[in-house]
């Protein structure tokens, strides 16, 4: 079989972290996202200077850094799932022209979904493991007594990060829709489901 080379779109909280992993043990792919490619690379020289430069001054890596970023990535790697990248329509159109995608798949999660489900999640400042107040809670009533809910995940801060994905990447979807390319997976029914639509839709094109 050949290793595919799959796009996975998702908001924050649509699985797309539970999925990857899927698809990396199923299809023994490189997992590309915008962030590791970044850290892994943030020496690399171009016109438009280092990763380095922007993350240390805390400023967004500008598009035609992170183009070459992951352009390099894509090269390096026999198959791939693309995840954090493109971001806007502009990368979107930059990626059609450095490599053909076998399948692009969003993840679909309506907003009060992903709203409870990043709400409800809970940390162990002991361990850094991930909980949950309603699908995931520990036996142990210690570890439930230390949980912590992470500034990222009150409902404020989760509603202003859907908003940011929905204004940035709407586009990028609405465009691979556009283009008969998107393959919709209802992302609301239990992870083994999400796996089982997303496999089928992979062994379609593999």
């Amino acid at each position: 079989m050949n290793r595919p080379k799959i796009l996975l779109l998702g908001a924050p909280g649509a699985g797309k972290g539970t999925q990857s992993s899927n698809i990396l043990e199923h299809y023994d792919v490189e997992h590309v996202t915008t962030g590791d490619a970044l850290r892994a690379n943030k020496d690399m020289e171009t016109e438009h200077g280092t990763p380095r430069e922007y993350m240390e001054a805390g400023e967004l890596v500008p598009d035609p850094l992170v183009n070459e970023i992951v352009k390099a990535a894509l090269e390096d790697a026999g198959g791939f799932v693309l995840d954090g990248y493109p971001r806007n329509l502009s990368q979107a159109e930059y990626l059609s022209e450095i490599t053909d995608l076998d399948l692009v798949a969003l993840l679909d999660v309506s907003k009060e979904e992903l709203v409870d489900r990043l709400t409800g999640r809970r940390m162990d400042p002991e361990t850094g493991d991930i909980y949950h107040t309603e699908f995931n809670m520990p036996d142990d009533e210690e570890i439930r007594g230390r949980l912590v809910q992470r500034d990222d995940d009150t409902e404020e801060t989760v509603r202003e990060r859907l908003r940011v994905f929905d204004e940035n990447t709407q586009p990028v979807i609405d465009h691979y829709e556009e283009s008969g390319e998107l393959v919709r997976i209802d992302g609301e029914q239990t992870p083994e489901e999400v796996w089982s639509d997303l496999d089928a839709a992979i062994e379609d094109v593999a």
